[in-house]
């Protein structure tokens, strides 16, 4: 009987957890052999969509709120009907919201409980002072900074690092799809393109490399995109801050906001450099994966999980200023030779990081070590 795992989280927002699991359920799914990996969710949205169309088996247990306790407990008796109607090997809970609910669900129904730990904790905060009421048996951490800082909700847990799995976005763009791309954008051939792609956060530096861009207003031949679309209402008025900020820069049309957009892949074969300027550590960065498989050079800020996917054969670290951001993005402009040589140090790096075929090998080991003996 194949191992069976079931994946709990919340999937009412779109990120790197949703990311992380849209992945596992392709990867799987093309792996011969392999576990079973099913999902439960509480919410209905794009997330669970793509489950479905990866054809993974997929549970909602019902839109679980704290403000409205009678829905936490009918999660939680959904969750546990699904435990004891099926055999699973074990549960992960993906972020501290998930354990919190339906970790003591888990303990309960007897089966091994693992905590994924997607973003650093501090203890302070209310979900984690819930979600330390139930020990996990193992946390998989998706980088050694996460790592760091899980003792302050877990101090006596075992943990293994295990960077998130990132698909290879596929193979480049041919001459004619990539001129077709950058001319819908306003780009042309000879144009350097700086691609930022991600959610509309200010820790994720979309202002910190708008104020490096306003450096470069007299260099000629870039351009930079910004893909992402506002999820929350304060993300509506960042997006709306940025674009006013750009405008004040007198940056013009070298700047363009994309929104959400469904072809980020196709998007980062089409330009030359990534920048992700983060102003506060970031948990790992998906996205920096997703550049160096499409073999850009990835420019941005010593923090966080970051530094532990871009080294000086696939990219360039700085510290969180304008200026030096700036003269990094310059050189990088002026430097064809260098954009190439980083660029092309980027695929076997991603590749070692987060190959999804090694991330599945990882994580089911990570569930044989946490397996009980069947009651005799």
């Amino acid at each position: 009987m194949p191992m069976r795992v079931l994946h709990v989280s919340s999937g009412n927002l779109y990120g790197g957890v949703e990311t992380l699991l849209r992945t596992l359920a392709l990867a799987s799914a093309d792996r011969k052999g392999g576990a079973v990996h099913a999902f439960a969710l509480c919410f209905e949205g794009r997330i669970a969509e793509e489950l479905r169309a990866a054809g993974a088996p997929l549970t909602l247990l019902g839109p679980a709120k704290v403000s409205r306790p009678w829905l936490v407990w009918e999660a939680r008796r959904s969750l546990m009907a699904l435990l004891q109607r099926e055999h699973f090997d074990a549960v992960v809970c993906h972020a501290a919201w998930p354990q919190a609910l339906f970790g003591p669900v888990v303990r309960t129904a007897g089966v091994p409980l693992l905590f994924f730990q997607h973003d650093a904790l501090s203890g302070a905060h209310w979900v984690e002072r819930w979600a330390r009421v139930t020990s996990p048996d193992l946390a998989l951490c998706n980088s050694r900074y996460t790592a760091s800082t899980l003792s302050s909700v877990y101090p006596r847990t075992p943990w293994r690092v295990l960077h998130p799995p990132v698909q290879d976005g596929g193979p480049g763009l041919t001459a004619s799809e990539r001129t077709s791309l950058r001319g819908e954008l306003g780009t042309d051939a000879a144009e350097v393109v700086i691609v930022h792609a991600s959610r509309m956060q200010e820790w994720k530096g979309q202002r910190l490399l708008l104020e490096a861009l306003g450096r470069l207003r007299q260099v000629p031949r870039w351009k930079a995109w910004f893909a992402g679309g506002a999820q929350r209402p304060e993300e509506v008025a960042y997006e709306e801050g940025l674009k006013a900020q750009s405008s004040a820069l007198g940056l013009g049309e070298r700047v363009r906001f994309l929104g959400q957009r469904s072809d980020v892949p196709r998007l980062l074969r089409a330009a030359e450099v990534h920048c992700q300027p983060n102003t506060g550590p970031e948990p790992f960065g998906l996205a920096f994966v997703e550049a160096l498989y499409a073999g850009l050079p990835v420019v941005t800020t010593a923090l966080g999980g970051p530094l532990e996917i871009v080294d000086a054969s696939c990219g360039v670290l700085v510290p969180p200023k304008p200026e030096a951001l700036a003269q990094a993005l310059r050189e990088l402009i002026e430097n064809e030779a260098a954009r190439r040589r980083l660029g092309n140090g980027g695929p076997s790096r991603a590749q070692a990081l987060s190959a999804p075929a090694s991330f599945l090998e990882a994580l089911e080991g990570a569930v044989r070590s946490v397996e009980r003996e069947p009651a005799s």
